[in-house]
């Protein structure tokens, strides 16, 4: 009788399939779903998944590597959607920041913050009170896209409008194309063909109490 033999189909597969998922130790919140991929040899990732953490990893490792690499991706999940969903003081900071890295910081807003009642726009300026509004929608897209959306704004305490000026005043922002096809497709993806956008071409506002905003598609 042979002492060894390669295992079924059926075999690899429970050995390969995912154990339970896990509190996640590390946060105290979602689950911890452990995938082990024999098409991995090298890489580990982790993304969020109905309401749990998957964190997919080679099928060689150790039960030791598992839990070294699960530990380290988990928090490394949670650090970047801490970036990507800052409160509002850091919001205000943020767009502090970017005031003076791309502004010179010539627009200085009265408050900054998130809002739950920007209907389909991404934010919203009110030039007379100085407040900007950033739409709670906007909380976890990437980070340069929430950048953007507070470059719009803040350029608006300097240009009411979205004329010639306002866009020059953008130039300096790497990611402003980048950033409104990505809010674009998202628009899209929400309201379809028929969703309310702005080409970007209206004139100046002369109103100091206009409030103008970053509508639904990126050219608002």
């Amino acid at each position: 009788m042979p002492t060894s033999r390669e295992a079924t189909p059926r075999a690899r597969a429970r050995r390969d399939a995912a154990p339970p998922a896990a509190p996640d130790a590390a946060t105290g919140g979602p689950l911890v779903e452990v995938r082990r991929s024999r098409r991995r040899s090298r890489t580990v990732s982790a993304w969020r998944e109905d309401g749990r953490t998957v964190v997919a990893i080679p099928a060689r490792f150790t039960r030791a590597q598992e839990r070294e690499w699960v530990g380290r991706m988990v928090e490394r999940l949670a650090a970047q959607e801490r970036r990507r969903r800052p409160s509002d003081a850091q919001l205000a900071a943020r767009a502090t920041e970017l005031s003076r890295r791309y502004l010179g910081g010539r627009a200085v807003p009265t408050s900054v913050r998130w809002s739950t009642n920007q209907g389909r726009r991404w934010g919203s300026c009110t030039p007379s009170e100085g407040t900007i509004r950033i739409s709670d929608r906007v909380r976890g897209m990437p980070r340069w896209v929430l950048d953007y959306v507070l470059l719009h704004e803040l350029t608006h305490l300097l240009q009411p409008g979205h004329g010639e000026a306002f866009w020059a005043e953008l130039e300096a922002y790497p990611h402003t194309q980048r950033a409104r096809g990505f809010l674009e497709g998202c628009a899209f993806a929400r309201d379809g063909a028929d969703g309310p956008r702005d080409d970007g071409d209206d004139e100046p506002s002369d109103d100091p109490a206009v409030t103008d905003e970053v509508g639904a598609g990126p050219d608002a």
